[in-house]
């Protein structure tokens, strides 16, 4: 198994690492209902997703 020559160091290893950093999570807001969710999720309150109603939400009976 192949090794390295030499040490590696801190600094060098830490350069490889700086896009490893967490991103804000993208939002964005209901036009219907107002409300503030992730993308590509379904509302649970009105089964709303993208436009169209794809299952039962809460307030329904």
């Amino acid at each position: 198994m192949p090794n390295p020559k030499r040490k590696l160091s801190k600094s060098r290893r830490d350069k490889r690492r700086t896009h490893h950093g967490i991103d804000a999570k993208a939002l964005f807001k209901d036009p219907q209902t107002g409300e503030v969710s992730l993308y590509h999720r379904v509302n649970i309150e009105t089964g709303m997703y993208r436009g169209r109603k794809v299952m039962k939400g809460k307030n329904d009976e």
